[in-house]
């Protein structure tokens, strides 16, 4: 969908009547940069009113120096059109000019405020994420669009609000994401920042809100080279799933040993403690596992997380059962953005599915 965009240089000698505030004015003389949505907002007139007392045509573009009625009384379309037709008594002289357009307090309902977004002719997702002032990715991975992002009249559009967070002196990237329970990398890309730099003090970040995506939104398949059976569960499971998805590959022992499980899913998905225990490692380990944390649930029981982006607690930091111990990566020797998963009893390997209930 394109829209077509009109510039203009100069502007006319404005009539009285367009001195009225915008809430009570009846006819508006579009300027500079305008557009019937932005009119229609700060007029605090539906659009389609607009349209159907101009008898507007789609796109529905407006162009500068159009005098479009405000319908607020049944009046407003024959003051409008008395204004187009007559004469003035002397030539208007035009002045080169740039119109600035002057910014009136937002009124409820506009489009920076609204959670739910219907799709209205000519509009495209990058001038909807403009209005309403949220990255147009995070409004696509709300909405489960995919490229190229087209979007379709009638089309109901879930809009992510968010936060702001002003860095100061001593915060760190896991910092932040620790207090605003949001993984650093949805930040970073709602910011356009390198996830990898450090943040400064003064930087003003957006905190994106997390919306679970909608049913039917397209999936990342990862492919599995065998399935894997789920064991028998125990009538009560030790522990819980850090994780919901499905096992890419299982427990084995032999020549092709495996000692834990591991469940693709994006990247930044949160990893849970399987039960309440003691944080007795969590960094890197550069060999196999990456960014790795283990937990101590005492009578010689073990779990481990491996593969992290991110860890999120601290070694020696008490944690409960489904607390967030780490996110969703693609460290060490991960065959894509995975979580290896281990129990261990008295120092020795068991398979996990054995310990956990039947379906995550």
């Amino acid at each position: 969908m394109k829209r077509a965009l009109f510039l203009a240089a100069a502007l006319a000698s404005t009539p009285a009547y367009a001195a009225a505030p915008k809430e009570e004015e009846t006819v508006h003389v579009v300027a500079s940069g305008e557009t019937l949505n932005g009119i229609a907002n700060r007029a605090g007139v539906s659009t389609s009113a607009i349209v159907k007392a101009n008898a507007l045509k789609e796109p529905y573009v407006v162009r500068v120096g159009q005098k479009l009625a405000i319908p607020r009384d049944g009046k407003a379309a024959q003051v409008a059109h008395a204004a187009d037709t007559a004469a003035p008594a002397a030539k208007k002289v035009a002045t080169a000019a740039r119109v600035i357009e002057a910014r009136t307090p937002a009124a409820a309902g506009a489009p920076e405020y609204e959670t739910e977004h219907l799709v209205a002719t000519g509009e495209t997702l990058g001038g909807i994420a403009a209005r309403a002032k949220v990255p147009r990715i995070l409004i696509a991975e709300a909405n489960g669009l995919q490229p190229p992002y087209d979007v379709r009249v009638g089309q109901k559009l879930r809009i992510p609000r968010t936060g702001r967070h002003l860095v100061k002196a001593g915060e760190t990237a896991f910092s932040i994401s620790m207090d605003t329970a949001v993984p650093w990398e949805q930040i970073a890309l709602a910011n356009n920042l390198d996830p990898a730099a450090p943040v400064k003090p003064g930087q003003n970040l957006l905190i994106p809100t997390l919306i679970e995506p909608p049913k039917g939104a397209a999936k990342t398949i990862v492919p599995a080279p065998k399935p894997v059976v789920a064991a028998p569960a125990p009538r009560s499971a030790r522990f819980a799933w850090p994780l919901a998805g499905t096992v890419r590959r299982g427990y084995t022992t032999g020549s092709d040993y495996h000692d834990g499980i591991d469940i693709p899913a994006a990247k930044g998905t949160m990893v849970r403690a399987a039960a309440a225990g003691t944080v007795k490692f969590a960094g890197a380990e550069k060999n196999q596992f990456g960014n790795l944390v283990v937990l101590d649930h005492g009578d010689g029981w073990f779990t481990a997380y491996g593969f992290l982006s991110r860890v999120t607690v601290k070694e020696g930091a008490k944690v409960a059962a489904g607390e967030r111990v780490g996110l969703v990566g693609d460290t060490g020797r991960a065959k894509g953005s995975e979580l290896h998963f281990e129990v261990r009893q008295d120092g020795q390997p068991v398979d996990p599915l054995g310990q956990l209930p039947k379906a995550p």
